[in-house]
């Protein structure tokens, strides 16, 4: 049955006790919009119900006197998920969140519905941030750690709010009681905050990535005429991130008014924002603090771009394995050029992509015979 409460601002579907009270199971609809379904007893939620915000966001649990007790369920309107632990309707305790994909964002504790203590932020790129948050719930202090994909290797160090401000190079060596050991390198370099501008590729050029170091080199391609490649120091498997691309951040309209030829070391970072890394920075002897634009082209690449947020760079882009490879095999991306030539010069692509692109479609014409 249907009843409006005494002020009229909810709607009741479900039975009622003698006082007009919801009792048993009941659909709850208030000004607000949102809606609860669940178990009530003379009024009071108690047992199991879900809210249905007017956002689109739900939260799912078991009521007690009127109040989420024990683990509930918060969906976010995008589809992240927070699972957590209530008392008396307010998020106390462990809580683990993740995104629409169903990855793992956060991890820690909560106290009055803020992020609280030690605590765990992951990102989509499977690095991620370790150390006790302050009261406003952010990554701020001098004990906090980022923590590279391979779960080892860390910066530790001062962070304000997430950000690098201060650290040196660390290893994860064990995790005790569920809490992180780091042990750091004595003599390690300071690494800072570092993302470049339209005019400054980095403040310590020279200052290598610890984690790239590990994980690739430098040698001449084995594609002809294309000078270096990028090549694998260690066998990796599918998904491992092998190396960064950090340059000059630039306009995509500056990119297409210039020359090509000054745009062999440019990738699309979004919609607004290029990376570059002009001239004479692609030298090896001039810039070694990241590696990716070293990577050269394939039909049939073993890696591919993905976004990375980088505790030293910010928001660039990083070269990730699509299969497994070996110690040695040289790691090849698509780079994207068009297939088909535009103007009277032909197509704009320097002469060893176009004899790439030649030989592939002749060994595709071949396998369609």
């Amino acid at each position: 049955m249907d009843s409006d409460d005494e002020n009229g601002e909810e709607v009741v579907e479900g039975p009622l006790d003698e006082d007009d009270q919801p009792h048993g199971f009941c659909k709850v609809t208030y000004s607000s919009s949102d809606r609860f379904e669940g178990h009530f007893v003379h009024g009071e939620k108690n047992g199991k119900g879900k809210f249905f915000f007017f956002d689109g966001s739900t939260l799912e649990g078991y009521y007690v006197d009127d109040a989420l007790q024990g683990q509930g369920v918060y969906t976010y309107e995008d589809g992240g998920v927070l699972h957590g632990t209530y008392t008396d309707g307010e998020l106390n305790g462990m809580a683990q969140e993740y995104d629409s994909e169903g990855r793992l964002t956060f991890k820690g504790q909560y106290k009055d519905n803020s992020r609280y203590g030690e605590c765990w932020i992951y990102y989509p790129d499977q690095g991620c941030l370790f150390g006790k948050v302050n009261e406003d719930g952010e990554m701020t202090g001098k004990s906090v750690a980022y923590v590279y994909p391979d779960g080892c290797t860390a910066l530790y160090g001062t962070f304000v709010e997430g950000e690098l401000i201060e650290a040196r190079l660390a290893t994860l060596v064990s995790m005790e009681t569920g809490r992180p050991h780091f042990d750091v390198v004595p003599d390690s370099p300071v690494y800072s905050y570092d993302k470049s501008t339209s005019t400054c590729i980095a403040t310590h050029t020279f200052l290598p990535d610890p984690y790239e170091s590990k994980r690739v080199y430098v040698a001449d391609s084995l594609v002809l005429g294309a000078g270096d490649g990028l090549f694998a120091k260690v066998d990796a498997e599918p998904n491992t991130v092998m190396a960064f691309y950090n340059g000059v951040r630039i306009t995509h309209s500056e990119v297409d008014s210039r020359d090509w030829a000054l745009n062999g070391n440019t990738i699309s970072l979004d919609e607004d924002t290029v990376i570059d890394v002009p001239q004479p920075f692609d030298k090896m002897e001039m810039y070694c603090a990241s590696l990716g634009h070293k990577g050269n082209h394939s039909f049939t690449p073993n890696c591919k771009y993905d976004p990375y947020v980088h505790p030293r760079f910010g928001l660039i882009k990083c070269i990730r394995t699509l299969r497994a490879v070996q110690r040695d095999e040289e790691l090849m991306v698509a780079y994207g050029y068009d297939f088909e030539p535009s103007g009277e010069s032909g197509l704009e692509a320097p002469d060893w992509y176009q004899r790439e692109l030649l030989a592939f479609q002749q060994r595709r014409a071949a396998e369609r015979e």
